[in-house]
């Protein structure tokens, strides 16, 4: 697991990499599926879920880009404090994984349907026979 310290001066360090990180390098680790967390660098209080949360309220700006309306907002600020909070986070947090698992099987199946589809059989064919070619053009080792 990698983990980010976090400055008091809002800096990000990678201390796998050693290196500075900014707001799209979690997001890339996010997209990625890469298990990390985020540290107070004076505390060593673990500060993930405020990065994640500055990084959907920054996504959240765009409309376009927009999942969480203010209808879905106003119901989930409904939920805190209630006897269904533990419910409702469980259930939304598996509801997300069954998505995600659905979405990964029809990616794949697409990419099958490509990949055996005429145009997907012949791109094949073609790289076939430009590995072949471009290995009879390396002279012969000696």
């Amino acid at each position: 697991m990698i983990t980010i310290k976090k400055y008091p001066n809002r800096r990000l360090y990678d201390t796998a990499q050693s290196q500075y990180v900014n707001m799209d390098y979690i997001k890339a680790l996010v997209k990625a599926r890469t298990e990390f967390n985020v540290v107070d660098s004076k505390s060593g209080e673990d500060v993930t879920k405020t990065i994640l949360l500055q990084i959907i309220s920054e996504s959240e700006t765009n409309e376009q880009q927009s999942i969480l309306t203010n209808k879905l907002l106003m119901q989930l600020i409904r939920f805190y404090d209630s006897d269904m909070q533990v419910f409702l986070r469980e259930y939304l947090e598996q509801s997300l994984v069954n998505f995600m698992e659905q979405q990964d099987q029809l990616q794949g199946m697409m990419k099958n349907m490509v990949d055996t589809s005429p145009l997907g059989l012949f791109s094949k064919m073609m790289e076939q026979n430009l590995d072949v070619w471009t290995k009879s053009q390396k002279p012969p080792k000696k």
